[in-house]
């Protein structure tokens, strides 16, 4: 990288960060103290601005109090990581399990300092009194610094680019306040500091987005936990990145990204065998939203990793995308039944069919099919699962392994068994027997580590399987209970606290490791949703 070029991005991500970002701080604290309000905290707490921005980050909600200002928004400026800085949620009416308003959440212990120029710019531009002339400046300095060093993933920027964006950012801010003439001239001159730019860069890169940029990428490379760093290399390299500070902020990204198809790594304190991990945070009726239609059977459900639920309604045959608190948000219409689906990522499923032999793929972003897969050893009424960034699903005696980007089979792993209901834990795919209604009481797994499967026999036969953070399992049996098992497989007990006592036989269970939510459904529509105590 050009040196100079270099030096130059430095000099825009400066002004961004130290004369920008404290004048938007400053505006922001201008307003809220002329409307009485000693600290930003008051002011993100004031039942105005809570509701303005509620509804920044949730769509088709009526709240409970001034419904009449409830907006319905296109978009959602306003992100998960920004809503968490501000807002932490409590327990709704016990009464109202399903409850979800803006009167649920209360204001963090937050400072301007907290804020970032998106989210102060954001602030500003919905909840304070600005001038058309201060709306339209805010508005040019983000679009700016979007344009600019957002999306600039080299970190450098040429002379002839600079001469033409420098005199745009000197007049926006200028413009806002006069006063910064002298820091314009001082920051101009001043030397790299690359230590310093570095800091800048993880700062002003838009790092969320270019993951999802590069989503294909990270599709192609086997990720475990002892490749983690060499993948995030190949990732940096494939960006023009040469960043420590960035480097570490990705690998944890790309941690968060491929938790559930990584290789499990171990909590500090791993979960006491027979503990109920969870409690009881919400009920559902997914009923009520299809018009009390009665065939609305749960075949099977997903949680993604942003929080919402893709459900499986073969009867209608629809997917169904909601939250797991407040209302349904989209639906996909399937031209068969879905039967069983999976996170490929964060915004694509997978999906069976009851009747074929073909893998759907479905973008539940913008609600459409991406691909269709043939697949003619795999089985009807097939499960699916994904281990490895490859799609796992149940053929006749075998398991099925497909690497759903070219739609090739890459495995055929041979069992004793037809498997129907799978469950990918690290390297491991746990499987059951197609025969466990007629008292086949074994658990199988197949490691692709050590190529080798395994059983082990369980006091009940089992009819689903869950895994949990740190690598263990909930096994549903027959009898109605849930067994937890223990990473090596070689304990097993009964859970026995918080609703988890005794279940139907006919329910699915589902663990979403960042979202930490147990979710269990039942064929008759009900969904219990679970948060991680």
């Amino acid at each position: 990288m050009d040196r100079d070029d270099q030096r130059r991005y430095f000099i825009v991500g400066s002004v961004i960060m130290e004369i920008v970002t404290p004048v938007f701080r400053q505006r922001l604290e201008t307003d809220y103290k002329s409307k009485g309000l000693g600290c930003l905290q008051d002011f993100i707490n004031s039942k105005p601005v809570v509701h303005i921005l509620f509804h920044l980050r949730y769509r088709n909600i009526k709240c409970c109090a001034d419904s009449t200002n409830c907006r319905n928004r296109g978009t959602l400026p306003l992100n998960y990581s920004q809503w968490d800085l501000l807002y932490t949620e409590n327990p709704g009416p016990p009464n109202q399990p399903n409850h979800l308003c803006h009167c649920l959440y209360t204001t963090n212990n937050v400072k301007l300092d907290d804020l970032d120029i998106t989210l102060a710019s954001l602030i500003l531009l919905n909840c304070c009194n600005l001038t058309p002339n201060e709306e339209t400046l805010i508005k040019e300095l983000r679009k700016f610094k979007n344009n600019y060093l957002s999306h600039n993933t080299k970190g450098a920027i040429t002379e002839k680019e600079f001469q033409t964006l420098w005199k745009d950012l000197t007049t926006y801010v200028l413009q806002l306040d006069p006063s910064k003439q002298d820091d314009f001239i001082r920051i101009k001159n001043r030397p790299l500091d690359e230590s310093l730019c570095n800091k800048y860069y993880v700062c002003l890169l838009d790092i969320h987005k270019k993951l999802e940029d590069i989503d294909t990428s990270i599709q192609n490379i086997r990720i475990t936990t002892s490749d983690i760093r060499s993948t995030s290399t190949e990732i940096l390299s494939t960006m023009n990145i040469n960043s420590i500070e960035l480097n570490a902020k990705l690998e944890e990204l790309i941690r968060i990204q491929t938790n559930t198809h990584a290789e499990q790594v171990q909590p500090d304190t791993p979960y006491l065998l027979g503990q109920s991990i969870a409690t009881l945070r919400h009920e559902r009726d997914i009923q009520l939203k299809v018009e009390d239609d009665w065939r609305a059977e749960v075949s099977d459900l997903v949680v993604m990793d942003d929080g919402r639920m893709v459900i499986c309604l073969p009867f209608l045959s629809k997917l169904l995308i909601c939250n797991t608190v407040g209302p349904s948000t989209d639906s996909i219409y399937v031209l068969d039944e879905p039967l069983r689906a999976t996170a490929v990522n964060n915004f694509i499923v997978a999906v069976t069919l009851i009747c074929s032999n073909h893998i759907e793929v479905y973008d539940i972003n913008n609600q459409f099919k991406l691909k269709s897969i043939s697949v003619p050893k795999m089985i009807k009424w097939s499960d699916i699962t994904i281990s490895n960034q490859k799609l796992v699903v149940s053929g006749q005696d075998c398991l099925v392994v497909i690497d759903y980007q070219t739609g090739e089979v890459v495995q055929t792993l041979k069992t004793d068994c037809c498997p129907v209901r799978l469950q990918a834990s690290g390297d491991r795919i746990f499987y059951l027997s197609n025969n466990n209604f007629e008292n086949n009481k074994k658990l199988y797994q197949y490691s692709f580590t050590d190529d080798r499967h395994q059983t082990l026999a369980l006091p009940s036969p089992p009819i689903m399987i869950t895994a949990q953070e740190d690598g263990s399992l909930y096994i549903l049996c027959r009898e109605g209970f849930i067994h937890h098992l223990t990473v090596d497989c070689k304990l097993l007990i009964t859970v026995i606290k918080e609703g988890l006592e005794s279940l139907d036989s006919f329910v699915d269970l589902h663990y979403n490791c960042k979202q930490r939510k147990l979710v269990i459904s039942s064929h008759n529509s009900k969904i219990k949703i679970f948060r991680e105590m």
